[in-house]
C-alpha cells in the first residue's frame, strides 16, 4: 500500500527538512511543491513466519500430489495405491488436508483484511494460494464426474471386498 504525504510531514532530521519545509528543490534548480511517497508495511509483509514457510513447503508438495491423485482417480476409478507401509496413501490424504487448510486460511484472511494471503518470499505463498484454489476446483470437478459416472467415491481407507485395493 502506498500513501502520499505532503513534504511538511517529513521527519525533522531528514535531509528534505533541512532544505525547505514545504518545497523540494528539483535537479534543474527550480522549486516545486510535492508529495513524498511513503510505503506502509503491515506486520505480515515485514517477515515471513513459520506458518507461511510451512504453507509454502506443504503447498508446493501437496498440489502436485493432488494432481497425480485426481489423474489416477479419473483414469482408474481409484485413488493412489497405498504404497509401502501406506506412505503414498498417507501423503495423498495429508495433501488434501493441506490444500483445504490453505484455502481456509486464505478465506479467513480475506474476510478479516479484505485481501488474500501475503505474497511471501519470492511470491511463493501467493502462488501456493492460487494453486490451492485451482486444486480445490479440480477436486470438485473430478469428484463430481466420478460420482456421476461410477456412482461412488472411493473410501479413504481400503476395506476387505472394496473395489480399490481391498
Amino acid at each position: 500500500m502506498t500513501l502520499y504525504s505532503p513534504v511538511a510531514t517529513v521527519l525533522p532530521w531528514s535531509s528534505l527538512h533541512r532544505r525547505s519545509y514545504n518545497t523540494i528543490i528539483s535537479r534543474r534548480g527550480g522549486r516545486r511543491r510535492g508529495n513524498v511517497a511513503l510505503k506502509v508495511m503491515s506486520k505480515a509483509e515485514e517477515s515471513s513466519g513459520v506458518a507461511e514457510n510451512g504453507a509454502i513447503v506443504g503447498g508446493l508438495v501437496s498440489n502436485p500430489v493432488i494432481g497425480w491423485s485426481l489423474f489416477t482417480l479419473k483414469t482408474t476409478g481409484c485413488g493412489l495405491p497405498p504404497g509401502p507401509g501406506g506412505s503414498i496413501g498417507a501423503l495423498e490424504g495429508v495433501s488434501y488436508l493441506v490444500v483445504v487448510g490453505i484455502v481456509g486460511w486464505s478465506l479467513y484472511t480475506k474476510s478479516k483484511t479484505g485481501s488474500g494471503l501475503p505474497n511471501g518470499p519470492y511470491g511463493l505463498l501467493g502462488a501456493v494460494e492460487g494453486l490451492s484454489y485451482l486444486s480445490l476446483l479440480a477436486i470438485v470437478v473430478v469428484f463430481g464426474l466420478q460420482f456421476i459416472q461410477q456412482g461412488y467415491l472411493p473410501g479413504p481407507v481400503p476395506v476387505p471386498g472394496d473395489q480399490c485395493f481391498g
